[in-house]
């Protein structure tokens, strides 16, 4: 048996399965190869009666928001195209992002506490031949959830809430008035409809034309028994150089069933990019060095893969009325995260109160809507510190290149202290805390990055960097204003609430430190 076989046989049939199933799409993604959907069309009649105020697509993160529309009056019907079940691996979030769930009222204090499956302290960032610390109450949370979603689905179903199971979407026509879903003969007619499908939403692939993703998260990983250690854990390490043209970190905490860890990288769509399989081979080739233990030693839960893409266009503008994405569809999280359900939390409420006020005053045209998913400088920038982190397929760099780097920024932000280090490590990026960062890194590090990313990408990061300075300015002017806007028309009111939401959110402006 060769030692690629050797590995793999630690996978179950169908995880090899999934697997392979998964390399196809990445394969089709980098190839271009995909068959792009035709499911929203466009028509100038009216609608007619419509059964419901919104019908959400996609019901794994759909209901945390169908369960608060559904509370404050809204009719609400929720396709899915399976069983709305959580998945069996925790989400991790930091505790102070959960309080959204109190204030929305979707969860009690002591149902808040029982969704929390794990908990610990501290977490470790470091890397190759550099800096290492160690933070608390970093995405310390595993949230279960299996429980969190059947409570959200019960108490949606308790408000008068609408679920149908095994109900993939098909199709959807725009009407003027509103807009009418074709599920296999099945008209379901509504006002407003919300895309939670996810990155291969077929919706999404629609409006952006078989575009290629501008960078992609490749994620390997398992959850396993066996581990002496597993009281800390990960948030970012790295323990090798630059290999097969790209930088390996690792992810790794407790959880119910044992330990997860996890492999990423950061990738363009090239296509001549390693396959998911390979991936996973070099996960399990790796795994004994970096958590010092052997396979055989390991009693294996399970294992999960998959890739994120990512695009400098997001969050994605619908080309048609009455269409909003959220979530993965929207694309609105940063570039260098994986998963979306922190990014979910981190915007639900601004969601919720947004969509309430656009269905109260009917302003749901491509315009308004895009304006819930609005551009955001303190995501854009991040952009740069993706490219940093990746290399071309062709590129020469020194193999240590990424980890000198990295080194060099997570010293200067440990020296200056929580409020620089906590956001960023949370994917929420500030402009003081950045103008502080950025003239205390070591330019002899900065220097041999440059060639790597490349003029225009720098160009572009400046750009985003001065509108995240403007953001941070515009909010607490626009605050100031607040008294003034019920001189204003509903609309307008409601175009000046979109627009202080997208200077509080694109400047980092909803963050907290916890106490």
């Amino acid at each position: 048996m060769t030692d690629s076989s050797l590995l793999l046989s630690y996978l179950p049939e169908n995880t090899r399965k999934g697997l392979k199933m998964a390399d196809s799409r990445w394969q089709s993604l980098r190839e271009k190869t995909a068959t792009i959907p035709t499911v929203i069309k466009e028509t100038h009649e009216p609608i007619g009666t419509v059964d419901t105020d919104i019908v959400i697509c996609g019901g794994t993160l759909g209901i945390l928001i169908a369960a608060t529309l559904q509370q404050q009056g809204w009719k609400v019907t929720v396709i899915e195209r399976g069983i709305l079940r959580g998945r069996e691996q925790e989400w991790n979030i930091s505790r102070q992002e959960l309080e959204v769930f109190l204030d929305l009222n979707l969860l009690s204090e002591p149902e808040l506490e029982t969704a929390i499956a794990t908990e610990y302290n501290p977490a470790r960032v470091g890397f190759h031949q550099g800096y290492e610390l160690w933070v608390k109450d970093i995405l310390n949370i595993g949230i279960d959830p299996i429980f969190l979603l059947e409570t959200l689905k019960n108490k949606f179903l308790q408000a008068g809430g609408k679920l149908l199971e095994n109900t993939p979407f098909t199709s959807a026509t725009i009407h003027p008035n509103g807009v009418s879903i074709n599920n296999n003969g099945t008209i379901f007619k509504t006002r407003l409809l919300i895309d939670g499908m996810g990155h291969f939403s077929p919706i999404v692939q629609q409006a952006r034309e078989g575009q290629k993703p501008d960078g992609v998260c490749l994620v390997v990983g398992s959850c396993a028994q066996g581990y002496p250690n597993n009281e800390t854990g990960d948030l970012i390490y790295s323990f090798t150089p630059i290999l097969h043209q790209c930088q390996y970190f690792w992810e790794a905490f407790p959880a119910r069933e044992g330990r997860t860890t996890y492999l990423f990288t950061y990738v363009d769509a090239d296509s001549d990019r390693f396959s998911l399989e390979f991936f996973m081979e070099e996960y399990l080739r790796l795994l004994p060095e970096y958590q010092r233990i052997e396979l055989n030693q390991l009693n294996f839960k399970r294992f999960l893969f998959g890739f994120f893409p990512a695009y400098r266009q997001s969050p994605i503008k619908m080309p048609w009325n009455r269409i909003l994405p959220i979530g993965d569809s929207a694309g609105g999280q940063s570039p260098v995260s994986f998963g979306g359900f922190g990014a979910m939390v981190r915007h639900l409420k601004r969601l919720t109160v947004g969509i309430d006020e656009a269905l109260k005053v009917d302003t749901l045209d491509g315009k308004a809507l895009q304006l819930l998913q609005p551009y955001q400088p303190n995501i854009s920038v991040t952009w740069l510190f993706q490219k940093t982190m990746s290399v071309g397929i062709n590129q020469k760099v020194s193999p240590n290149q990424i980890n000198d780097l990295m080194s060099g920024v997570f010293r200067v932000m440990d020296r200056l202290g929580e409020d620089v280090l906590n956001p960023f490590l949370q994917d929420v990026i500030q402009f003081p805390a950045l103008m502080k960062t950025l003239p205390l890194v070591n330019p002899l590090l900065v220097l041999p990055i440059l060639p790597q990313v490349g003029l225009n990408p720098l160009l572009d990061w400046m750009v985003h960097y001065v509108n995240l300075a403007f953001y941070t300015g515009l909010y607490p002017l626009g605050k100031l204003g607040e008294p003034l806007i019920k001189k204003l028309s509903p609309q307008q009111q409601y175009y000046y609430h979109r627009w202080l939401d997208a200077w509080k959110y694109g400047s980092g402006g909803d963050y907290h430190i916890s106490q």
